[in-house]
């Protein structure tokens, strides 16, 4: 069979089995088989595929008729124009993020950070934020995460975009790792913040069968770890020190009333936004502690 022969067989196999505009998982995964790009396969259109790539393709369209993600099944996503180890222990980095990363350096250049001040990246997952903001910013950051597993991950993503220098990892619940000296300038974060019901019963099967629900359960509301991360950080921030977070798109309105009531003993938030991403949805949360 000849390259754009098998390309359509897997996309009128993937569309049967329910999933739609899967095109690029297909040529994905055919290139992935073959090791060749998008472009050389089109290129390549009416080459035979050599049997032991046929019988590899096969293999990896048959895990995506089972919804797994493509990120997972090859092993890698690509975010800021960069390629990142994934795995089941992490979530896939979305263009959600991206958004948060370019909303904090747009941010940090009308208002930069003091030269000395810690920076966090809370719940870091796969590392995509702290990696990005080391290599941006050209100073220390702290990646904390609560799964060992979700740290490795990291850790292998440090190696191969050479932080490791760079970046100390830290396994923590949250912020009770961080000593309360106040000297932190900058979190950034993507927590979870799905409901539990969501989790279970609305996401797609790619995100509730196989990315690990530890990253995205947020409590019935979604909010039970943002309330607790509101709680913890007036003891770790700096005076001015900001928090950006990655929030709900129906979240904001009940974040904005959680940041504003202010804790007896604890310092309050004298600015707290809700930015909205390009679709105009509600999706970082920017506070600055006073």
């Amino acid at each position: 069979m000849i390259i754009a022969e098998l390309a359509q067989q897997g996309i009128s196999e993937l569309t049967a089995a329910g999933i739609p505009d899967c095109t690029s998982d297909v040529y994905l995964l055919l290139g992935h088989a073959l090791q060749k790009s998008r472009t050389q396969l089109l290129a390549a259109g009416r080459d035979e595929v050599p049997t032991e790539a046929l019988q590899e393709f096969a293999c990896l369209l048959s895990r995506r008729k089972a919804r797994e993600p493509v990120a997972y099944i090859l092993g890698e996503q690509e975010f800021w124009s960069k390629a990142f180890v994934v795995n089941s222990s992490v979530l896939i980095p979305r263009p959600e993020t991206e958004f948060l990363l370019e909303t904090v350096f747009k941010e940090l250049r009308n208002t930069p950070l003091p030269e000395h001040g810690k920076v966090i990246d809370l719940c870091c997952g796969s590392g995509v934020i702290a990696i990005i903001l080391a290599l941006e910013l050209k100073r220390k950051i702290i990646g904390i995460d609560l799964s060992e597993r979700a740290l490795a991950v990291t850790w292998q993503n440090c190696l191969r975009h050479e932080v490791k220098d760079a970046v100390c990892l830290m396994q923590s619940d949250l912020l009770t790792a961080i000593e309360p000296h106040r000297r932190v300038s900058l979190v950034v974060s993507n927590p979870p913040y799905v409901s539990t019901h969501d989790v279970h019963h609305e996401v797609e099967p790619e995100v509730g069968d196989y990315e690990p629900h530890m990253a995205l359960d947020g409590g019935e509301l979604g909010l039970d770890l943002i309330e607790r991360i509101r709680q913890d950080l007036p003891l770790v921030l700096e005076p001015g020190g900001r928090l950006f977070m990655e929030i709900g798109y129906d979240q904001g309105a009940a974040i904005i009333d959680m940041f504003s009531h202010s804790i007896s003993g604890l310092r309050d938030f004298d600015k707290i936004e809700i930015l909205k991403d390009y679709a105009g949805r509600d999706r970082i949360l920017h506070a600055r502690i006073s």
